[in-house]
């Protein structure tokens, strides 16, 4: 009697499982169960086999929908597509920097505060804006739809914020100068894409102008989203260099400047205004000249010559993503060192420090003409950026400084990263650090102010 010959049991190749669960169904023997180990190469759960009790039917290797994830033994096993042997040799995509063009002298403009930023997104280049309207930034958006189509560019009205971050981050993993201008409540939205852009090293700029929280709040300036700003743009060790104007001149130059820091980070930048700044209108006087874009090396612009680059916020593996995340922070302490911005008024002889930015930095400056007049050492240090945070400025301030009054139109997030920056470079021990703080919109008044310092001058006489 001639043996049948035994027919061929299945073998799993796990990099083509997805563990959908159809070749469990199709087993009568119960020879598959579902995986338990993620496979490094997919990131899903591949199936497990234990085939004793297999009689080599078959039925499973139909059930599977991959072409590869289950075989009979006696088929060879696929390898994994690899290049027939070296890549042809190209040339690199080519690197074309932006080229600076004189504009015609003009007189100063008088200019709102969203428009001032509006006109310095487009003097950077911008060309492409998306976004979603909420009060008190949607006069960025409105002038930036009327301007655009005339000058070739396009706006773009997106679904929601988190829509509008979204295209922003295949606009800018194109190469081309992207920006947003939002609020509060809507920054929060953009906070996923801003964590997708910041990982995938992609530029783009959004205008975050504050208003009171928390929750939908209410319009009114306030300047709450610091604490989101600089320690919480979406999961990850994610960081942004956030500017901070307090005029409209510096919405347009910040706004300008934070196009070019992202393009020499790879790397999202904010420009934090608050409401009354993206409202109030003031002299604007235009620079010199006006940006054309490049086109970076890196980009995926969909050209030939930039066919084989590519821009991904995911690494499956955890060495990878490791690695990554240790360039990220490199990437980080190089903007931190380089990037520390400040503006310091009467603070060679002051022994009182103000420490104030956006609109509560004015009312600031008047306190200190005021307390000088009376014979109160006083001094205005306001932060340009918030992270980093300018402490290298700051530190050698510290010699003479006794006393440090925080004034912010929150519960005390600008006075936190005060404090954590001192920390961090060692510094303030024994400093006497207070506070004048107002919310929900309201701003410190310049009176609350001088008022503040006077306390803390007549409590550090009597001690």
């Amino acid at each position: 009697m001639v043996q049948a010959a035994a027919r061929p049991k299945p073998t799993l190749q796990p990099e083509y499982c997805k563990g959908c669960g159809r070749c469990l169904d199709a087993c009568a023997h119960h020879c598959i169960t579902p995986g338990t180990t993620i496979d490094p190469l997919t990131g899903l759960l591949p199936v497990t086999l234990s085939l004793d009790e297999c009689n080599g039917c078959g039925l499973c290797i139909d059930a599977c929908p991959e072409p590869y994830g289950l075989l009979a033994e006696t088929l060879p096993a696929p390898e994994m597509p690899t290049p027939a042997g070296p890549a042809p040799a190209r040339p690199p995509a080519l690197d074309l920097p932006p080229v600076r063009r004189a504009l015609p002298e003009g007189r100063p403009l008088i200019l709102k505060g969203a428009h001032a930023s509006a006109i310095g997104a487009l003097l950077a280049g911008c060309r492409h804006f998306f976004g979603y309207p909420i009060t008190p930034s949607t006069e960025g958006a409105e002038y930036m739809a009327r301007l655009l189509p005339a000058l070739g560019g396009h706006f773009l009205q997106a679904v929601s914020e988190v829509a509008a971050i979204n295209m922003m981050y295949g606009c800018g993993g194109a190469g081309l100068p992207t920006m947003t201008f939002t609020s509060s409540p809507g920054f929060a939205l953009m906070l996923e894409g801003l964590s997708y852009m910041i990982g995938a090293e992609v530029p783009g700029v959004v205008v975050d102008v504050m208003r009171g929280g928390p929750g939908l709040g209410n319009i009114a300036p306030e300047q709450s989203d610091i604490k989101m700003l600089c320690r919480g743009l979406g999961h990850g060790a994610t960081h942004a260099i956030v500017l901070a104007p307090a005029t409209p001149q510096e919405m347009l130059d910040f706004t300008a400047l934070a196009f070019e820091l992202a393009f020499q980070y790879r790397n999202p930048v904010i420009v934090a205004a608050d409401g009354y700044l993206g409202q109030m209108t003031g002299k604007v006087t235009l620079p010199p000249a006006a940006q054309q874009p490049g086109l970076p090396g890196w980009a995926v612009h969909g050209d030939a010559a930039h066919r084989r680059n590519l821009i991904n916020s995911i690494h499956l593996a955890e060495a990878d993503l490791e690695e990554h995340n240790r360039h990220l922070q490199a990437k980080y302490l190089r903007m931190s060192k380089a990037e520390q911005r400040a503006d310091l008024y009467r603070c060679a002889d002051a022994d009182v420090l103000l420490v104030a930015c956006n609109t509560p930095a004015r009312m600031a400056k008047g306190a200190v003409r005021v307390l000088r007049e009376e014979g109160i050492h006083a001094g205005l240090f306001r932060p340009q950026t918030l992270w980093p945070f300018p402490v290298r400025q700051l530190k050698p301030l510290l010699d003479h400084v006794r006393t440090v009054v925080v004034v912010e139109a929150s519960e005390g997030q600008l006075e936190d990263e005060l404090r954590l920056a001192l920390s961090h470079a060692g510094a303030g021990e024994g400093l006497e650090i207070r506070h004048v703080r107002r919310m929900g919109g309201v701003l410190p008044s310049q009176r609350e102010i001088v008022d503040g310092v006077r306390q803390a001058s007549r409590r550090r006489a009597r001690a």
